[in-house]
């Protein structure tokens, strides 16, 4: 019999941390401050949410694996209304769907399947109630905000664009200089590009073990999760975003389902921190990570996919 790895195993529960970087780019813009950089008001450090890496694990997900396999579907998109994925579950089970007053073994049975269909509902849980009842899911991953090493300084610079959108603001060549009216058009438009000028982010995550069960979580589920968290920037790439890249991925994983120790005492055993003759960091060259493997707690196994 082959024994898997231990942070493959979905019955064991995982505490994990995320270190990424960016440079020249911005990797979670805020739509209510003009798309700039999240930031913490307070200390200046960046912020990246937890929804935002959601969604490029979703990404991942549904470019390599959602042609091929019928249950790596995506939930959350913007190619197919929730409701209609609703109506498509109870027509699957071969239920009449009543709305939101539904009985409550149909309403089970289209949970069922929609967690059996759509990678990221199991993964992450998902609010099902809209219009036509589905249920609701409690997902065993789940992330927290990534939040910068250190304070960052968004960068806000301005960009041309030598085009014009509307017909009538732009300039006739054939009309003489001197004519008022021409000097009133133009040839091209100004646009804002906001940027981190370099960025170190440490997230953290937790999957539960019992939750899985609920939701039918395998270890093809946890290990495609694993691939997504070092990859998921890979195919995300765009001027916008810069330079993206997974620096450490480091898997707590507990003999026990309900855990052997605190998360954040285990957290606490992953520092990073800027080295001593750098005051602007520009590269992830400049920090140091520090890993303590020393005396872990009884039935903690370390795994690094990265760093």
């Amino acid at each position: 019999m082959t024994t898997i790895p231990a942070y493959l195993n979905p019955e064991k529960r995982h505490d994990f941390v995320l270190l990424f970087d960016v440079k020249d780019g911005n990797p979670n813009g805020d739509p209510d401050a003009g798309n700039l950089p999240r930031i913490d008001p307070e200390t200046m450090q960046g912020l990246v949410s937890d929804v935002c890496m959601k969604r490029k694990v979703r990404n991942w997900v549904d470019v390599v694996y959602g042609t091929d396999r019928s249950n790596m579907k995506i939930y959350v998109q913007n190619k197919e209304a929730l409701n209609s994925i609703h109506a498509r579950a109870y027509e699957a089970i071969n239920k009449k769907s009543t709305g939101s007053k539904q009985n409550a073994g149909d309403v089970e049975e289209a949970r069922k399947w929609i967690c059996n269909n759509f990678y990221d509902v199991r993964t992450f849980g998902a609010v099902m109630t809209t219009g036509v009842n589905c249920g609701q899911v409690r997902g065993p991953v789940q992330l927290t905000f990534a939040r910068s090493i250190d304070r960052i300084i968004p960068q806000d610079v301005s960009i041309t664009r030598m085009a014009v959108t509307r017909p009538e603001d732009m300039v006739n060549f054939e009309v003489d200089d001197d004519d008022n009216d021409n000097n009133k058009k133009k040839t091209n438009e100004m646009g804002r590009k906001s940027f981190v000028p370099y960025g170190l982010y440490q997230g953290f995550g937790f999957f539960n073990p019992t939750l899985a069960e609920q939701t039918g979580f395998s270890q093809e589920d946890l290990r495609i999760f694993w691939e997504a968290m070092m990859n998921m920037w890979e195919i995300d790439r765009s001027a916008s975003r810069g330079m993206i890249a997974c620096r450490g991925l480091y898997i707590f994983t507990h003999d026990k389902k309900f855990g052997c120790a605190p998360a954040h005492q285990l957290f606490e055993r992953i520092s990073v921190n800027l080295l001593d003759d750098v005051e602007a960091p520009r590269d992830f060259q400049q920090y140091e990570v520090t890993v303590n493997e020393d005396n872990l707690p009884e039935g903690i196994t370390l795994t690094r996919l990265v760093g």
